[in-house]
């Protein structure tokens, strides 16, 4: 059976830095991945070699049994994978309206895309009454609901979702982590989620990869990860 992603041997570096170093990575369809380990680790970097946003030195990326590595950014969104960034980057100044039809610039059908927005209006109720608010006007949670509203705009098959819960607030995080798994659960979209909130991580995902310094170092269930002590000293600690 071909694998949703996969990501083997990838080598990765920016001017004369490795980011990347030789990694594997590998999703099934219908699962939620996560990639967890400090700032520095290599995660968005995997992100950024899955999109095309940042040029792999060796290695192959596969989506659905097809290389996709030196494929044209808003080509690799048309062929079904869509991309949260950290730090949200929303178009403040543009109404929720048209940051979340931003998200569906690839496609052509008006009527599929009425009813993707609708679908994610009903996902986010907060989005729907602040429909017409100016992005900028939003909470940090709001935005960060809306840009993966705007990512679901492009009705991907895989969405990656880099550092989903940072700056927001607690509370706020557990609403996003919850849209994760319905994402995921409801409509089939399979995750890549990276974050640095491990413990949140390990909880919404199926399996897990632990990164350090550009390398893999665990890997597994995520269930047991939660558990694993190596886990529990390296990543988990002091987290509440």
């Amino acid at each position: 059976m071909t694998k949703m992603l996969e990501f083997k041997d990838v080598e990765l570096y920016y001017d004369h830095v490795y980011a990347l170093k030789g990694v594997s990575i590998d999703l099934e369809q219908g699962e939620t991945v996560a990639l967890i380990g400090a700032n520095g680790a290599g995660k968005s970097s995997i992100l950024r070699a899955i999109t095309g946003l940042a040029k792999v030195k060796s290695g192959s990326v596969a989506f659905e049994g097809e290389q996709i590595a030196g494929t044209n950014p808003a080509e690799i969104v048309s062929r079904g994978i869509a991309m949260v960034p950290e730090g949200r980057r929303v178009f403040p100044y543009m109404t929720v309206r048209d940051n979340l039809l931003m998200g569906a610039f690839t496609r052509s059908d008006k009527a599929g895309i009425q009813q993707t927005l609708e679908s994610v209006l009903e996902r986010f109720p907060r989005l729907k009454e602040r429909f017409s608010q100016s992005a900028g006007t939003l909470s940090g949670g709001e935005q960060q609901m809306m840009v993966i509203g705007r990512a679901l705009m492009a009705k991907p098959r895989l969405l990656l979702l880099d550092e989903p819960s940072l700056g927001i607030a607690p509370k706020l995080v557990q609403d996003i982590a919850r849209s994760i798994v319905a994402i995921n659960r409801d409509e089939g979209v399979s995750v890549l989620l990276v974050e640095q909130n491990s413990r949140m991580a390990l909880s919404i995902s199926h399996r897990a990869y632990a990164l350090t310094t550009g390398n893999v170092v665990i890997s597994g269930n995520s269930k047991e990860l939660l558990t694993d002590p190596r886990i529990k000293a390296a990543y988990l600690g002091g987290e509440v």
